[in-house]
């Protein structure tokens, strides 16, 4: 048996909720998934291996959310079920500028012109379908538009789904990082799947810590879409691996959130250039000056 939060609200409470939620809680004890449950109404339901904390997660709900809605989830039990698969099996494909990130049994319907990325179910965070991830992907497409970024770097990769889209459509050689070893396993075979595997070394290390990332820097282009407590500990070695004119993609933001990732990189010297808020979430384009 595994317990299963849910609560009742409107879509984009539910698409922030989960994804939340999702970043927020151990991806190896808790799967979360936000879903319209036929009546125009949509639902969030947290699948837990063993009985979770009640207190403490309304207290994360309150956050994203607010105390209405923490007061509102419900627990129940349930019998044991592959809940990732079951939850992203059915996605839709998700359209960001010229990406389009889908599932193997969308692959037929990408038009020629569109830069496909094959993602599916696994455990490791990331497949486009949520304003963080939709967010860097357009701020990467309106970037490749505008320049050529020649080192590009992806902190706390997940799925792999930004370096892959990095590799496509720069053509670059991309350094991706993660901390967790099962999300590197993961998007190394997404990258296999997308034919970006050559483009694209992966390692697993906390924040900047591995080698690898010091020996390719400095870098013209660095994502980090993560949470707001790891993205200000992380701003003065960022800026350190960044080289003069610089773009640094944040996400993973709550509005509430935005204003001190900007502050503590303002401090480092990188200046706002865009912002970006989708599905209650904010994605900062930053720019390095000479």
């Amino acid at each position: 048996m595994t317990t299963v939060a849910r609560l009742a609200c409107d879509e984009p409470t539910a698409k922030r909720l989960a994804s939340y939620l999702a970043e927020t809680l151990d991806g190896d004890e808790c799967v979360c998934a936000a879903f319209e449950d036929g009546d125009s109404r949509w639902q969030v339901a947290a699948h837990f291996n063993t009985r979770p904390d009640e207190a403490a997660l309304r207290a994360l709900v309150a956050v994203a959310a607010g105390e209405e809605a923490a007061s509102a989830l419900t627990f129940e039990r349930v019998a044991e079920t592959d809940w990732v698969a079951q939850s992203l099996a059915g996605l839709k494909p998700v359209h960001a500028g010229r990406f389009v990130v889908h599932g193997a049994h969308d692959r037929a319907g990408l038009k020629p012109n569109d830069i496909g990325i094959e993602i599916e179910a696994a455990l490791a965070f990331g497949t486009g379908h949520h304003g963080t991830t939709r967010g860097c992907l357009l701020a990467l497409d309106d970037l490749a538009r505008r320049r050529r970024q020649q080192r590009i770097l992806d902190i706390g990769t997940g799925s792999g789904v930004l370096a892959i889209a990095a590799a496509k459509i720069l053509r670059r050689r991309i350094i991706a990082s993660d901390i967790d070893g099962v999300a590197v396993t993961a998007a190394r075979g997404n990258a296999r799947l997308n034919r970006t595997a050559a483009s694209i070394l992966f390692t697993c290390a906390p924040g900047t810590r591995a080698r690898a990332i010091a020996a390719h820097g400095p870098y013209d282009l660095i994502f980090a879409n993560i949470l707001l407590g790891p993205l200000i500990r992380l701003a003065v070695p960022i800026r350190a691996l960044t080289a003069c004119h610089a773009r640094v993609v944040l996400s993973g933001l709550l509005p509430s959130h935005a204003n001190g990732a900007l502050a503590a990189y303002r401090a480092q010297g990188l200046m706002l250039e865009r912002r970006l808020q989708i599905e209650g979430w904010v994605t900062l384009v930053l720019r390095r000056g000479a």
